[in-house]
């Protein structure tokens, strides 16, 4: 993102952020690490026989409205960062935290537990596994029962993501993420997280779906049609993830995306603040400083 980047403030936020234009603006909410991760897969490998097709499709989940943070909002599979996500005992493969420390702009255990962070809740929230053996190979029945029960597990903090991969013999593949931005939530949200971006293409043999308590519905978008939908307020999309949505839309497939560079080493970080323009509020979205979280 060159230029700044404005945004309309939903109607149902308005009061709220209302609030942080006074004289007397509360006190922020701490930030808190999180995940995210855009899960992508070339078009055509899921297009019928014959039908032509082009770009890139990504996988999207519409949250619950009953979620605490950002309900019923149309998102990238993502969460919070765990304390066991530090684990130094986790198998590892691809570039080393110090070199996602440099890419993020973090100091070296936060980019460890960012990275691993991203690949945990994309199984949680999806069952694709960024993992593999020896060979880089992930293990076969994902969709059975024994890793279903994992997956569960996972959630509910029975276990840690490091167990489950040494337990199965698996290294965590940090070559299959590729970072793509950073964006703070705004100070007048009473939830806020310092959320990393990451793109990942679904490994050859996986399939995501929708087994997560956390959305209503889940399933492959075209970028210019989820991009419709909100135009046409049939789904809400938070600035980052309209951000992120209108690049993939330009991008011709998941090769091109993932060896892009990064918009700049370390990532920006880009926090929205609020401005009055006439009765309305809007987002100004640019990016800031650098900082070490």
């Amino acid at each position: 993102m060159t230029q700044p980047l404005e945004f309309a403030l939903p109607a149902g936020l308005r009061a709220k952020a209302a609030a942080w234009l006074g004289p007397n603006p509360p006190q922020a909410p701490p930030v808190k690490p999180a995940a995210t991760v855009l899960l992508v897969r070339d078009e055509q490998d899921g297009a019928a026989s014959g039908e032509a097709a082009g770009g890139v499709q990504v996988w999207m989940m519409r949250r619950a409205a009953s979620m605490a943070f950002a309900p019923d909002v149309t998102v990238f599979p993502g969460g919070g960062v765990d304390p066991r996500d530090e684990d130094p005992a986790l198998p590892w493969r691809g570039p080393t935290p110090a070199q996602w420390a440099r890419l993020l702009g973090v100091p070296e255990p936060l980019a460890r537990r960012l990275v691993v962070a991203a690949a945990r809740e994309v199984f949680e929230e999806c069952g694709v596994l960024l993992a593999g053996d020896d060979r880089g190979e992930p293990p076969a029945q994902l969709r059975g029962p024994t890793w279903q029960g994992l997956r569960e597990a996972l959630v509910t903090r029975e276990v840690a993501f490091a167990q489950v991969l040494d337990d199965h013999g698996l290294a965590l593949r940090t070559e299959l993420l590729a970072p793509r931005a950073r964006w703070v939530t705004p100070q007048f949200e009473t939830r806020r997280y310092d959320t990393f971006f990451f793109a990942a293409r679904v490994p050859h043999g996986q399939e995501p779906d929708g087994r997560t308590s956390e959305a209503v519905t889940a399933g492959w978008e075209r970028p210019a049609d989820l991009l419709a939908q909100f135009d046409d307020g049939a789904i809400i999309l938070l600035p980052p993830t309209q951000d992120q949505v209108r690049a993939l839309a330009t991008i011709p497939n998941v090769r091109t995306l993932l060896a892009a560079p990064p918009p700049a080493v370390p990532l920006p970080r880009i926090e929205p603040r609020l401005d009055q323009r006439g009765d309305d509020l809007v987002l100004v979205c640019e990016p800031g400083s650098e900082e070490a979280s």
